[in-house]
């Protein structure tokens, strides 16, 4: 089945034809680095990883493309606040960013390109767009002239006698119309600053990706992605100078992540009201976070609280306390060729359906929560008598689990080792007293080999009261801190601190 996507240019979803047989280039506007990164754009560098990680699964080769933007006025506004010089700054960010991403399981782009880095690339194209006239000088700046391409404003779908009516100039332009965007911008005291054409200055904030995205991918690439909030102005800037440079198409899919919402309110860093993704992950397991983000459609809004990220928790303990099922059902042995009950199949071709109507994760995680009832169902309840048959379907579904994890980037650690962290995050957060919690565990298991029944339903009833429940299995007794108060815990608590 063709893969379909939802085209932001062309406003519909289009079946996703490569540019080149087999091959794929992908460029993702990543962070502006003068800070620690929020969640917001996690949650867009999260599907992106997916989309890129299917792809390679559908058999393409594809090239990823996600830049840093290290040079920006936001970043020199921060160095000045700090004392620090802006490239440092960036630099250390880029850094804090890389150690984010790695401990969000996001896969490393196959180039991470940094705007000072490619500046003889940005001047170069530039200089072309001066050739081609919709390009002028000004003071030392340089801005493309908007009413030099006719088809601007195409991506965004916006009225351009509403835009020049509502636009203004800002202090220190030089430009001619109000819609005309800086390419260059002309030196400052205690700004970076590079040698070009029109005297030192900097680029502006839009050239960057286009003369990037030209070097890695070429003047036109299939895929261009990034968050809503970047369709207008930044992605309709970067097309309008990129075609009027080239005379090409630029990029031939532009795919679009919706807004994070905190508690109702959007998150932005203008507002003050978001979460740096260290601080999430500190108090959120990693795979509950990709989960999360994946659980609904990656164009849909997504709204960040307590209770969201509680189920989120409690559905990747349901998937890998069933794992741990499956593992000691199996006893690390493959089954044989041989009949199995049902279709244990179907979930792969769901997965796969839900994938190719434009990447819906959301339903794909449908499919995984298909496989993970499906086995429960087998190894507690089996409707076949046939053991060799159940451990075989087991066998099929786990296989299917391990493809389906490699994409959406989910159940990649080993079960045990997943539960034991769960374990003691929960222990920690509700001040569980594990000492005495074992204590009471073993003097309940010493009552029942003594067939003191009371004093053990005694201490049982204690151990509630302490929040833990236990059961009892045939290698002992289990204890586990109480379940149906998980919602009750506030997840969110503590992380909505301002960042500057």
């Amino acid at each position: 089945m063709p893969i379909r996507v939802f085209n932001t240019l062309s406003g519909q979803k289009e079946e996703l034809v490569p540019l080149e047989a087999g091959k794929l280039g992908i460029y993702v506007c990543g962070p502006t680095v003068y800070s620690f990164v929020h969640i917001g754009n996690a949650r867009t560098f999260t599907s992106f990883d997916v989309v890129v990680r299917y792809l390679r699964y559908r058999g393409y080769q594809v090239k990823y493309v996600r830049n840093f933007t290290d040079v920006d006025d936001k970043i020199i506004n921060a160095a000045r606040e700090s004392g620090e010089d802006p490239i440092a700054l960036a630099a250390r960010y880029v850094e804090e960013f890389r150690r984010d991403a790695s401990a969000l399981h996001l896969l490393e782009p196959d180039v991470s390109p940094k705007v000072s880095e490619h500046i003889p690339e940005i001047l170069r194209l530039i200089r072309r767009l001066e050739e081609r006239g919709v390009a002028y000088r000004s003071d030392g700046d340089v801005y493309f002239a908007v009413g030099k391409y006719s088809p601007y404003a195409k991506l965004s779908k916006r009225n351009l006698e509403d835009m020049k009516a509502g636009a203004r100039v800002e202090v220190g332009e030089q430009k001619r119309e109000p819609l005309d965007f800086a390419l260059w911008k002309a030196a400052k005291p205690g700004e970076p600053a590079w040698e070009g054409p029109w005297g030192k200055g900097r680029p502006g904030w839009h050239i960057e990706c286009s003369a990037m995205s030209a070097r890695y991918l070429g003047e036109s690439f299939d895929i261009h992605g990034g968050g809503l909030d970047l369709i207008f102005p930044h992605h309709e800037n970067e097309l309008a100078q990129s075609e009027a440079a080239s005379g090409k198409p630029f990029a031939k899919v532009w795919m679009h992540c919706g807004f994070l919402d905190l508690e109702g309110a959007k998150m932005s860093k203008s507002l003050g009201n978001v979460v740096r993704l260290r601080d999430a992950l500190s108090r959120v397991d990693a795979e509950a976070l990709r989960y999360f983000f994946l659980s609904t459609h990656y164009r849909n809004p997504l709204s960040f609280g307590d209770k969201s990220l509680s189920d989120a928790e409690a559905r990747m303990e349901y998937f890998y306390e069933t794992l741990r099922k499956i593992d000691a059902r199996l006893k690390g042995k493959e089954p044989g060729p041989g009949p199995v009950h049902g279709e244990p199949q179907k979930f792969l071709s769901d997965f796969e359906a839900a994938m190719d109507d434009d990447f819906n994760a959301a339903g794909a995680l449908a499919a995984v929560s298909g496989i993970f009832a499906a086995a429960n169902e087998l190894i507690d309840r089996p409707p076949v008598k046939d053991k060799a048959v159940v451990e075989r379907t087991l066998s099929v579904l786990r296989e299917q689990v391990r493809r389906i994890s490699r994409v959406l980037g989910l159940l990649e650690d080993a079960p045990e080792a997943w539960l034991a962290r769960r374990k003691e995050r929960l222990v920690k957060e509700r001040g569980i007293d594990r000492g005495r919690v074992e204590a009471l565990v073993k003097a309940r298991d010493d009552a029942r080999r003594a067939k003191d029944f009371a004093t053990a339903d005694r201490l049982r009833a204690e151990l509630k009261e302490l929040q833990v429940e236990i059961m009892d299995t045939p290698s002992g007794t289990v204890w586990w801190p109480a379940r149906e108060i998980s919602d009750s815990v506030p997840v969110t608590d503590g992380l909505s601190a301002r960042i500057s």
